[in-house]
């Protein structure tokens, strides 16, 4: 990065200007920050070919062409102007070095990276060639690593695949050394999909040994050598060598597809322990997290914030609001936040219900209230409460609602606070359509600074992207797929806080008690595929721990359907097996606890919060006793920190606090905090998105904080066990008291 010289603009569209990026035969780049606070990478297109003659209709075609290709591999487009005085166009910003830079500074890549390299970019080419592009580009400097696999820039947005006056014949567009022998005879009309797998191959030999397939030096000597001479030996590494040299073919006819390069990139990495997690070395992902600390601290350009005294005249969001309770007078002297959580280990103030009476001796009317001393209204923020209320997981949905309701009440009864929370709520069903579309009115939605949710994983990842583009913040409670190499991931900052653990963490607590309270042998895994990733991302995670432990296991998949619990019991009986991990949800982990009773199993029996469910008892009867059970959630009405939670729930529901009620209670609290800056109202969704993983919040169920590369709440993890036909919280799966 470099300061912003002068004569450079300082805001170009929408976008206001922060550094320096890098200039190129097209133009210079620079890193900026979107209204919302999203950082971008925008490319402007110097004046010599703005006024080229049909140069803006051309760019106009493909920024369209550009907006169709749908790889995660490929940085997306997110805005242009083809019209503006001096052209240019925005992408996402990935904050990694280039591959150029990367072999520069830290040497060539393993043969196992440079498999997922390849496999990855070439799904990305797919992406460009279907969207009618070629890139003619691709070269390392083009590419650059992020944590989960490469990115593709520069493709093609402001080169034509057709003959124009940039690619038509006597042309030569691209880099030599990486350019294909129909480009270094600048054959325009030979060019096409090919032409990306000469380059492409190019790049995996620079990568694998450092070395240009065509040797170095001048120009004309690289063309030449493109054209008429074999690729030089030193630079195809002896796992990679046949496979290059069919790419590196000089007849386009002859080389691979892209398809095929991908199936036989995987084929050699099927055994391979490479995973997109950790498929760079050490050094380089230190280098992304540098970098992306960097971009982080940048204070160049502010975003706006809002205090108190100069936003009363925010207005209600109207019939939409679900809960706009605020307080007509103060909270009692020195009993902030922290004084409330206190209160949840003081038994005197407890005792029958007094947690609960406290709470609502704080609530009054809905009104208008006011900043302390100001006299003036407190501006409002939205937040959106998006979940299933009414679709199969509707009782989860709900509870989230609820405890989400009740941190509203217990902020707005603030009156110190330097704003008032509306919360609203959109109902998706559990249907992926009926949450793309949520999402999208949120989006569309300036009002609106936040999410809470969504409540299934399926409606998460319906709605990932449109949150992405939008910059929303989102906290979610009971959402457990990855997200720190979603698309979340990618950029600058996590717009996405989950308080669930990722599902491959639940075999954490699992294992632990089967080695530190039982001391278990043999663990015979029960991966059921009705669960789909869930199951075997916990059955891979316990099989790597039961191996580094020395400890014996057995696996077993399990189809969609009926299951001959019977024979799974004998099996377990016949494996010798002193404990059993079962995947399934509460119906089939009813009927295998059954089934392992019936065959006289005595040893430890675990599952996971898919079955920690009443409906578990009462299938399973007596069979359901001794059955532990590893969950990301809370039982509040267990914890001293939770009792004040309680009472409250109980006294404005009328029943206990349901699964995730607490923890949405904290993940309410916790986006209010990253509204608040200094006791300033931060109104713009980047700055809060922003604010969300340098913040911590010290919760009713855990402490909410962000870790790079584990993301937030990593270790929030709790056994419970079933004891006289209840479920009976054990605590922290660290410190769990066993009875």
């Amino acid at each position: 990065m470099e300061p912003l010289r002068v004569g450079d603009p300082s805001r170009i569209g929408r976008y206001r200007l922060l550094r320096r990026l890098g200039a190129g035969g097209m133009g210079v780049v620079f890193l900026a920050r979107a209204p919302g606070g999203a950082i971008a990478a925008v490319k402007t297109v110097r004046p010599s070919y703005a006024d080229e003659s049909g140069f803006r209709a051309r760019f106009r075609r493909e920024i369209e062409a550009a907006r169709q290709v749908g790889s995660h591999w490929v940085v997306p487009l997110l805005d242009a102007d083809a019209d503006a005085e001096t052209p240019w166009l925005a992408t996402s910003y990935v904050p990694g070095p280039s591959l150029a830079e990367a072999v520069e500074a830290f040497g060539p890549l393993s043969i196992a990276s440079v498999r997922v390299l390849g496999a990855r970019l070439a799904d990305a080419l797919e992406a460009v060639h279907g969207a009618g592009l070629v890139h003619r580009d691709v070269k390392p400097g083009n590419v650059l690593l992020a944590p989960d696999g490469p990115r593709l820039i520069d493709f093609g947005i402001a080169r034509a695949p057709d003959a124009t006056a940039l690619t038509s014949s006597g042309v030569i567009v691209g880099s030599p050394g990486f350019l294909s022998p129909e480009q270094a005879r600048a054959r325009g009309g030979e060019i096409g999909p090919p032409t990306d797998v000469f380059s492409l191959g190019c790049v995996l030999a620079f990568a694998t040994t450092g070395v240009r397939p065509f040797g170095g030096g001048g120009a004309a000597g690289v063309l030449l050598r493109t054209i008429y001479e074999e690729p030089d030996p030193a630079a195809l590494p002896d796992g990679l060598a046949p496979l290059l040299r069919a790419c590196l073919h000089k007849d386009p006819a002859d080389r691979p597809s892209l398809a095929q390069l991908r199936a036989t990139l995987g084929e050699d990495t099927a055994g391979d322990s490479a995973e997109p997690s950790d498929w760079l070395p050490a050094s380089v992902t230190r280098l992304i997290n540098d970098r992306s600390a960097t971009v982080l601290t940048l204070g160049a350009i502010e975003p706006t914030q809002v205090s108190a005294a100069t936003a009363s005249d925010m207005g209600s969001p109207g019939a939409a609001t679900l809960t706009a309770v605020t307080a007509t007078r103060p909270t009692p002297h020195g009993i902030g936040r922290r004084g409330f959580l206190r209160l949840g280990s003081t038994a005197g103030l407890l005792a029958a219900g007094g947690g609960g009476a406290w709470w609502w001796s704080t609530r009054a009317k809905p009104g208008t209230s006011t900043a302390s001393g100001t006299g003036r209204p407190r501006p409002e923020v939205v937040v959106a409460f998006h979940g299933d209320l009414t679709g199969a997981h509707k009782e989860t949905g709900k509870a989230q609602l609820n405890g989400a309701q009740l941190a509203v009440e217990q902020l707005n009864a603030r009156n110190h606070h330097p704003f008032r929370l509306t919360l609203r709520s959109y109902d998706d069903g559990g249907d992926i359509g009926r949450a793309d579309e949520v999402a999208a009115r949120l989006a569309k939605d300036a009002k609106v600074l936040g999410v809470l949710g969504p409540t299934t994983d399926d409606c998460f990842r319906a709605s990932e992207k449109t949150y992405t583009q939008a910059v929303m913040p989102v906290v979610s409670v009971s959402v457990g797929v990855d997200t720190q190499n979603s698309t979340f991931g990618s950029n600058i900052f996590h717009c996405h806080a989950a308080l669930h653990v990722t599902y491959g963490l639940l075999a954490a607590p699992c294992t632990r008690y089967l080695a530190n309270h039982l001391d278990a042998r043999h663990v015979f895994l029960v991966d059921d595929q009705g669960q789909g990733d869930f199951a075997w991302t916990v059955c891979d995670q316990a099989e790597k721990t039961l191996r580094q432990t020395g400890r014996d296991f057995t696996v077993t998949r399990v189809g969609t359907g009926r299951i001959d619990n019977a024979s799974l019991a004998a099996e377990v009986k016949a494996a010798r097996a002193d404990a059993v991990v079962f995947t399934g949800d509460a119906a089939r982990a009813a009927g295998f606890a059954s089934a392992l009773t019936a065959a006289r199993f005595t040893g430890a029996r675990v599952a996971t919060e898919r079955a920690l469910d009443p409906r578990f008892l009462a299938s399973a009867g007596s069979a359901a006793t001794g059955w532990v059970f590893a969950a990301s959630f809370t039982d509040p009405t267990a914890r001293a920190s939770g009792r004040a939670f309680t009472a409250a729930y109980r006294a404005r529901y009328g029943t206990d606090p349901g699964r995730y009620a607490a923890e949405a209670y904290d993940a309410a609290m916790f986006l209010a905090k990253a509204c608040d800056k200094d006791g300033t109202m931060l109104t713009e969704r980047g700055a809060i998105a922003r604010r969300m993983p340098a913040i911590s919040y010290s919760g009713i169920t855990r402490k909410v904080k962000y870790e790079p590369g584990l993301g937030y709440n990593h270790d929030a993890m709790f056994d419970y066990k079933v004891v006289d036909g209840a479920f009976r919280y054990l605590g922290h799966y660290m410190d769990a008291a066993v009875s």
